[in-house]
């Protein structure tokens, strides 16, 4: 049977009903002790909120349910468990059946059987994955009383499209790794028991944030020019990151969510809120970053990568040559193992007398660490087959670690891709879903440096939201559907610039930014980093790691 999984692949866009409506959807997990939990958060809750509830509880597969005649006593809203195709309402409790997964799209639930679940059951990532996908800025999560891990990578998506989590506190959950799970990702903005969960969920559907529609890609109200620009200045003070040309939809959405957090409703109030706390502006930072992927997200491009990809870059290459494979902000890493170990499934017993090198980069520095140290929760089997996490893995404690043979070829370093030079000879650039974040005058940018970084052949992979734009004449689309592209050999070269600010302890950033790491120690590589040394000081060509 085919096994299926919810994938995220390209960030929320506002349906248009749903808009009109400004929809608002809590997600609400739970597994041992979490049916008391769940009774006590609906008992507090008023039932005029606006918002609609939907219940995943950990159930028993072999028997009926009477969880929802048991929350019926708890609340004036209804409560009906899911039937496929039901379409969900403001005021409404919806409760999953047993013996089964679920999803929601253009409103509607939609049910799953469990067995079409790839791994264990993961029913509460499942779901939050999807309300994340289909509301965005608009979805809250909350993860109440259970064993196990199930909810830590949902409530990790819902926070990076913008929405808010909670998470029940230790000293009213009956059985606390669950929730703690969550709190230990660091993707929860409340902890605290259910009764005030529910009076935060009151106060937040009465805020502008929930009853405003979704943003649309729109130019920014000229009355919150100022702010932004104030807020642009203290991020790039703090962090060195300039987001003056980021899409403002995006950061107006990461703004929103933590002036929700911090129960501040005006924006000038919160530009004087961060004046007064240098904490904030790097919880601001945190969240400005898209710091959430998974492994084998959307599995066609893998095939893609297998049955077109690999097979040209085994063909052309000599003898000798490594094969580099760069993924520009690989967040903790999973992307960039991701490519790793389809190569070494292509190449099969061939795979040990095929050099290779892979270089993930991001611009932020707990997640490449993550990556470094290749740790994930155990929530990783809905994404990856109990084959992979056989051969590729090992068991630790509270999860699985990429196995040592893989991480000796994954090269990990604190990267920005708009300022920092850029690599060169890539046989392959995987980078998706960072375009979208960016306007078109940096994206351009990008692109450009992708074209300078790929060798002549070499392959560029973007999201599915994604293309190469008025840069047509630097690549050739080889496949429209999931964006793989290949450099054309007879392009022109383009200039490439970047800052000298990664290098160099500027006071205003008040940090000190470490080089890229070699790949190894022969001498090949050291005259190389010499000449990449010479080139960073007189800048007269692009620099290449």
């Amino acid at each position: 049977m085919t096994k299926k999984r919810y994938v995220k692949e390209t960030p929320p866009k506002a349906n248009t009903s749903i808009a009109e409506d400004r929809f608002v959807v809590v997600a609400i997990g739970a597994s041992a002790g979490g049916i008391e939990a769940t009774k006590d958060l609906l008992k507090h809750l008023p039932s005029d909120t606006g918002l609609s509830f939907v219940l995943v509880q950990h159930l028993d597969p072999k028997h009926h349910s009477i969880l929802t005649d048991l929350l019926t006593k708890d609340t004036a809203m209804p409560v009906s468990e899911v039937k496929d195709g039901m379409k969900v309402e403001r005021n409404h409790v919806y409760v999953i059946p047993p013996n089964s997964s679920m999803s929601i799209s253009d409103r509607t639930l939609r049910l799953h059987p469990r067995e079409e679940s790839r791994g264990v059951h993961m029913p509460i990532d499942y779901f939050m994955r999807s309300v994340a996908d289909e509301f965005g800025s608009h979805s809250i999560g909350v993860v109440l009383s259970g064993s196990g891990t199930d909810g830590t990578l949902g409530i990790a998506e819902i926070q990076a499209q913008g929405g808010v989590t909670f998470a029940q506190d230790d000293a009213t959950a009956k059985y606390n790794s669950m929730p703690q799970s969550a709190v230990n990702s660091g993707c929860i903005d409340y902890v605290l028991p259910p009764k005030q969960i529910a009076r935060e969920l009151a106060r937040i559907a009465r805020l502008p944030y929930a009853q405003a529609p979704p943003l649309a890609d729109a130019p920014v109200p000229a009355s919150d020019g100022a702010a932004l620009s104030s807020i642009f200045q203290m991020l790039r003070r703090s962090t060195g990151v300039d987001f003056t040309h980021y899409r403002q939809t995006t950061i107006l959405r990461r703004i929103q969510r933590r002036m929700v957090v911090h129960k501040i409703e005006k924006l000038d109030e919160y530009v004087r809120y961060l004046h007064s706390n240098a904490g904030e502006i790097k919880a601001l930072y945190q969240d400005m970053l898209i710091n959430v992927t998974s492994f084998f997200r959307n599995p066609p491009v893998f095939d893609l990568l297998k049955s077109i990809v690999f097979p040209s870059l085994m063909k052309l290459r000599s003898a000798d040559s490594v094969v580099r494979v760069w993924t520009p902000g690989c967040a903790s890493g999973e992307e960039t193992y991701s490519v790793a170990i389809s190569l070494l499934e292509f190449l099969g017993e061939q795979a040990s007398q095929v050099p290779m090198q892979f270089f993930g980069t991001d611009v932020s520095e707990p997640s490449v660490n993550k990556a470094r140290a290749g740790i994930y929760p155990e929530n990783i089997q809905g994404d990856v087959s109990p084959e992979r996490l056989k051969r590729f893995f090992t068991r630790v404690e509270g999860g699985f670690r990429i196995s040592k043979s893989i991480r000796d070829m994954c090269i990990f370093a604190q990267h920005n891709v708009l300022n920092d030079p850029p690599f060169s000879q890539m046989d392959l650039i995987c980078c998706r879903n960072l375009l979208i974040y960016l306007e078109p005058v940096l994206q351009n940018k990008v692109i450009s440096l992708f074209h300078y970084a790929a060798r002549p052949n070499g392959y560029l992979v973007l999201g599915t939201s994604e293309g190469v734009g008025a840069a047509s004449n630097l690549f050739t689309n080889v496949d429209r559907t999931y964006k793989v592209f290949l450099k054309k050999a007879n392009a022109a070269r383009q200039p490439v610039t970047f800052s000298l600010n990664r290098l160099v302890d500027r006071a205003e950033y008040g940090t000190v930014r470490t080089p890229l790491r070699p790949p190894d120690s022969s001498s090949n590589y050291l005259e190389a980093q010499k000449e990449f040394d010479r080139r960073l000081v007189t800048q007269f060509v692009p620099a290449t790691v």
